[in-house]
């Protein structure tokens, strides 16, 4: 008796054998065959019953959503769309499902139905094809990382920082939330608290990843980060996981390297390893785009817009470069952007980063040496005075995907920012210490891990590629 999973008994070859399958009934029809996944594969394996010869009351049993245990023959199949089949000796209902009750019925859900049954939605076809590109998608990039000498460092989930500048943080207290302990000011006395200091749930990762970085030469974290943001997008969360690599004696160019490489290899991994997930949402995307206006489809479908970005050399141009290409658009001139392109130093928008990538380059684009005044202060400042080392990819479909830069290393420059934004020396001594022993140029970049599984499985809403959302008003399950 052989007890393998479904996707190995379709991948076999056909041999006559007797095996054992447990798994979830997908359908049951004509009272004779089951549809039977065990979330393996995004295909079902047909099990034939010979209903003349089993129990009544076993056949009332097999339902959607049913558990079952199956014993039987593997045979060559008779009918269209697999090649194999289990003629059923035996079965076992380890699980029943009342058909009244089960919400996940073989019939097309909406997507904002299975969020409300969030703990339930894998048992469809597009959720398993996208739990399980997930799965691979984190595999690869431990994967990549591990080949090319970086260690993983987990760091910090509470801090006292707020590594962004943003303010949107999650507040970490054990402090009374109706009679907190104040200060003769009249203010929350922190030093009452849990740690003693106002703490909050980390939004980056990635200042300490430096402090690694600058001992450990290479490492990267894969943690979740957590933002406040009361933004109800199909691209917002307010707990979602980041990657973020950090590297000593690395440049811009280097990051550049580093980033395109990791893009590349990761999505690569996918189009090898989850042909078939891959295909079946491809398909998917393909039905959903006919329903929409030609204009707002995709030029490109799933697999050729993720071949897109592993075949294509990733063009480099300067933020100035772009902003004048972008000036001079036909889109711009006819007003078609909804953010109108005038003047240096525009943050740019989706659109504009689209329009870089689809129509003007038609390859991935990394833009670099970005205005100061719209990034983040730890970036190095460029000799111009005005531009800082940073860098962001744009992709096909969905704009910024990754997000780095070259490190601020130098000292004074680096407390004259802070001071001009307005951000305490005490509160960030121990990254200002990088800068007073053995400071070094050194670089990174940051990657959202939800918005690269949107790209690889053409999800639209960032809610369907992480299995329990957290949005605000939203913290079910």
């Amino acid at each position: 008796m052989t007890n393998r999973t479904v996707a190995q008994l379709l991948s076999d070859d056909i041999t006559l054998q007797e095996v054992e399958i447990k798994g979830w009934v997908r359908t049951f029809r004509a009272n004779r065959f089951i549809a039977l996944n065990d979330g393996s594969t995004i295909n079902n394996i047909q099990c034939v019953v010979d209903f003349e010869n089993t129990d009544e009351a076993i056949l009332k049993r097999i339902t959607t959503g049913a558990a079952v245990s199956i014993k039987g023959e593997l045979v060559e199949s008779q009918g269209k769309g697999q090649k194999v089949e289990i003629q059923v000796n035996s079965i076992e209902i380890l699980g029943d499902s009342d058909p009244e009750e089960y919400p996940i019925q073989p019939k097309k859900h909406t997507f904002e139905f299975l969020r409300e049954n969030a703990h339930l939605r894998t048992r469809t076809s597009t959720f398993s094809a996208v739990m399980r590109l997930r799965s691979s998608l984190s595999f690869a990039i431990h994967k990549y990382f591990t080949e090319n000498g970086f260690y993983n460092m987990h760091t910090p989930i509470i801090t006292g920082s707020d590594a962004e500048g943003a303010g949107e943080t999650f507040r970490v207290t054990t402090l009374d939330a109706k009679k907190p302990s104040l200060t003769e000011e009249a203010e929350v006395d922190y030093k009452e608290d849990f740690f003693g200091k106002e703490t909050n749930l980390t939004v980056s990762g990635q200042l300490e990843a430096e402090t690694y970085a600058m001992s450990l030469g290479k490492v990267y974290t894969f943690g979740p980060t957590f933002r406040a943001e009361n933004s109800n997008t199909t691209r917002h969360l307010a707990e979602f996981w980041m990657i973020e690599p950090e590297v000593a004696f690395m440049d811009l160019d280097g990051n550049m390297d580093l980033a395109e490489d990791f893009m590349k290899s990761v999505l690569n991994y996918v189009l090898e390893h989850n042909r078939e997930d891959l295909e079946f949402l491809d398909k998917r995307l393909a039905d959903e785009e006919k329903k929409l206006p030609q204009a707002q489809r995709s030029p490109m479908n799933l697999i050729d817009k993720i071949k897109f970005v592993v075949d294509n050399n990733f063009m480099r141009v300067s933020y100035t470069e772009a902003i004048d290409i972008l000036r001079k658009s036909k889109p711009n001139k006819k007003k078609k952007f909804n953010y109108i392109i005038e003047e240096w130093g525009a943050d740019l928008q989706s659109e504009h980063e689209r329009y870089l990538v689809e129509k003007h380059f038609k390859c991935p684009v990394i833009l670099f040496d970005y205005p100061a005044n719209i990034k983040a202060f730890y970036m190095r400042l460029n000799e111009d005075g005005k531009t800082v080392r940073a860098m962001d990819i744009l992709f096909p479909g969905i704009g910024e995907m990754v997000g780095g830069s070259q490190r601020e290393e130098r000292l004074e420059v680096l407390k004259e920012k802070m001071k001009a934004l307005d951000i305490p020396e005490e509160e960030l001594w121990w990254y200002l210490d990088l800068r007073k022993f053995g400071t070094a140029v050194h670089s990174g970049f940051g990657l959202g891990f939800e918005r690269l599984v949107m790209f690889a499985t053409g999800m639209s809403n960032i809610r369907d590629v992480i299995p329990y959302p957290r949005t605000p008003q939203n913290a079910e399950f």
